[in-house]
């Protein structure tokens, strides 16, 4: 029995302790604010209402074009389906606000078919083997840009990420979210992260 308890006690620890890295990782990899050229920037979807950007979406795509003005891409790639009930797409919406911004429609993607970080990303990632786009600046909340950055590994594209600094998420809410997201990256990592993507978004 004790050795039955030392083993349990073993691998607790070992399960805490891998955790604890992935939850600094994914505060660490939400500090990041990468310049370095791409292929395309990568704009994650958050909600819209009726076709204006929620303020989460909002941050992001300011931020993403703050980027886009410096040079950085070739392309401007938005993502994001649309709920029921809803006439307009979050990759719609983002288009719209990028278009006003005077950014050639030839030169945004807009992928409006995923509802999940996974999904998006692996469509996109098909258009991308086509256009030969392979290196992206992922753009997104600061606790969203590690499992967004290992899904878009796992689907084939190499990235590297800048994350909003005007986030509505905040204080304790940013917090659980970090959590949250470290359980999701450290469960991915292990079964993949297809798997646990009804759960994570």
């Amino acid at each position: 029995m004790r050795r039955v308890l030392r083993v349990a006690g073993i691998l607790s620890g070992l399960g805490v302790t891998y955790f604890l890295v992935s939850l600094l990782q994914v505060w660490n990899t939400g500090r990041s604010a990468d310049r370095q050229p791409v292929d395309a920037i990568v704009v994650l979807g958050a909600a819209q209402y009726d076709g204006r950007p929620s303020p989460q979406l909002q941050a992001r795509l300011d931020h993403a074009l703050e980027l886009w003005n410096l040079n950085l891409a070739s392309y401007i790639v938005v993502t994001g389906g649309k709920q029921e009930g809803d006439r307009f797409t979050e990759a719609e919406t983002a288009r719209k606000f990028f278009e006003e911004n005077r950014v050639a429609s030839d030169l945004i993607i807009e992928e409006n078919s995923g509802m999940t970080t996974y999904d998006s990303l692996l469509a996109f990632s098909k258009v991308a083997r086509d256009l030969k786009i392979a290196r992206v600046l992922i753009v997104s909340d600061p606790f969203h840009l590690l499992r967004a950055k290992l899904i878009a590994d796992e689907v084939g594209l190499s990235a590297s990420s800048s994350s909003t600094r005007s986030s509505v998420i905040q204080g304790g809410d940013a917090f659980s979210h970090n959590l949250r997201e470290a359980v999701g990256v450290a469960v991915g990592r292990i079964v993949g992260f297809r798997r646990v993507d009804s759960w994570t978004n």
